[in-house]
């Protein structure tokens, strides 16, 4: 059975579409990551590991989608 749309198909027809997607996650995610950091235990850190990495990744997405643009043929 196959179906209309699928996400994957739709990100990869639309980057733009895809980066924002990723884009809007994180930014939902890291006061979430903050608050469990803050209600569980804040001796260590560690929320200091997981959101910088997590920022390059959306950053060298942005670079993949709006400055390194694919020229399809």
């Amino acid at each position: 059975m196959r179906t209309k749309l699928s996400n994957n198909a739709t990100t990869n027809r639309n980057p733009k579409l895809g980066f924002r997607i990723h884009f809007i996650v994180f930014l939902l995610a890291i006061p979430t990551i903050l608050i469990v950091w803050y209600l569980t235990d804040t001796t260590y850190p560690w929320p200091l590991w997981s959101i910088p990495a997590w920022a390059v990744g959306v950053f060298f997405h942005y670079l993949g989608v709006f400055v390194f643009k694919k020229n399809k043929i």
